[in-house]
């Protein structure tokens, strides 16, 4: 081997290498069952996303409180029993987000309301751009039988779909997991390719709003809906479809946290102005 090809050689194996260990990366990324009855799938589950690289498990209202000890996760987990036995417990959708300040929402279902619909391949983009920049996301699944529901939905900043056979789209629980981790991995080494010409600290570091999580979105959409009927403009009685229309708007604005300030203060002056 020449020189000049020993000397390339080796700089591709240093730099396979330092990717290799960034993709070791805790990253901030949960993956998010809901209410799931069957262990089975909890335990397929966590084989799916250890075997890409992650770990952050997540069951919102699981049929059974201890998914990790029932025999059929332990099963099915094949090897990755410290993810299962690593998944954590929820009441809501919000409080399993946690951080996250971009929530993506697999679902094949058109809603009339709700975040707006991309294409995995344009989640998995925003999604890898993100957590370079150590900005908390999530992936949300939904039910065996019935997927996510609309008030589901309403905590996702985006509603995403998998390409499938329009005639026949359904995927299991861990199948579904298992595509969106795959991409997620490959959407992170893309980004890491981009490292070896502009380096990954600067990508890392680039400036970019913070954007609010779920929590505090929900919380300001609160805020909102008691401003509006102190002013007048929401019917309590007669909601009709004003805070989905709202949600909806929002959701597609990505907000930032300083936007959510703002939005409180808006809500802060109806609820002065509806007492006066």
């Amino acid at each position: 081997m020449s020189s000049d090809k020993a000397v390339r050689r080796k700089q591709i194996l240093a730099r396979n290498e330092e990717s290799l260990k960034l993709l070791k990366k805790n990253w901030p990324i949960r993956w998010i069952m809901m209410r799931t009855s069957h262990p089975g799938n909890v335990g397929s589950a966590a084989r799916a996303i250890k075997t890409m690289g992650f770990s952050n498990l997540h069951l919102v209202n699981p049929a059974y409180q201890h998914m990790a000890k029932k025999a059929e996760a332990i099963s099915l987990s094949s090897g990755a029993f410290d993810v299962l036995e690593g998944a954590q417990n929820h009441d809501s959708l919000v409080s399993a987000a946690g951080p996250a300040q971009l929530v993506f929402g697999l679902t094949t279902r058109d809603r009339e309301f709700g975040p707006p619909a991309i294409s995995l391949n344009e989640a998995i983009s925003l999604a890898s751009q993100a957590v370079v920049k150590d900005q908390a996301i999530a992936f949300v699944f939904g039910t065996e039988r019935t997927g996510l529901d609309n008030d589901d939905l309403k905590h996702c900043t985006h509603r995403v779909w998998i390409d499938a056979n329009p005639d026949y789209p359904s995927l299991n629980l861990a199948q579904a997991m298992m595509i969106v981790a795959y991409e997620m991995r490959q959407g992170l080494m893309e980004v890491l390719e981009i490292d070896s010409a502009t380096s990954f600290a600067s990508i890392a570091s680039g400036a970019s709003p913070e954007l609010a999580d779920q929590a505090a979105i929900s919380a300001m959409l609160e805020h909102w809906q008691q401003g509006l009927i102190a002013i007048g403009y929401l019917d309590p009685e007669n909601p009709k479809k004003l805070m989905p229309r709202l949600q909806s708007l929002f959701a597609r604005a990505t907000l930032q946290k300083e936007e959510i300030d703002l939005l409180r203060g808006i809500a802060k002056q109806m609820l002065q102005s509806g007492k006066i």
